[in-house]
């Protein structure tokens, strides 16, 4: 084989093994940072996976908040009106964060169904509502603030 060809023949295995070795490197690096979200009534049915970082959007029971007196847990129920999950949380919950609002979980499904929430999100004013919760709604026949079509 020629010197040139043969050095030009290492270049580009080289370049290919690099490439594919980044690539794979990023691949790994972001599978774990990757939540999905399911509307409750998608968790209720099974569909949601157990023991994986999930997001859950719905609106907040009413009368479903209970507060701790000790720490800072909370717990209450997000739904779609078509299923309900339970949540728990420690830590402070957003201002906007109430009865009958709408939210995103961020956290781990357990295996009794409770979603052990890192991180809750409220929307920010009467008219927001975030992407995902307001199409969940709108599946099951529900406009953004709860009220039957």
């Amino acid at each position: 084989m020629h010197p040139v060809r043969r050095q030009r023949l290492l270049l580009v295995l080289f370049v290919v093994v690099f490439s594919s070795a980044a690539i794979g490197l990023v691949v790994y690096g972001l599978r774990g940072n990757i939540n999905l979200f399911f509307p409750p009534a998608q968790v209720v049915a099974g569909e949601a996976p157990v023991g994986q970082p999930i997001r859950v959007g719905g609106m907040v029971v009413d009368g479903s908040i209970e507060r701790s007196a000790e720490d800072l847990s909370v717990r209450f129920r997000l739904t779609d009106y078509s299923g309900e999950v339970p949540v728990v949380y420690t830590g402070i919950l957003p201002d906007l964060f109430g009865e009958g609002q709408g939210a995103v979980a961020s956290g781990v499904l357990n295996d009794n169904g409770v979603l052990e929430a890192t991180e809750v999100l409220a929307k920010h004013d009467e008219n927001y509502m975030p992407p995902e919760v307001a199409e969940a709604l709108e599946q099951s026949g529900y406009d953004h603030s709860g009220v039957p079509k």
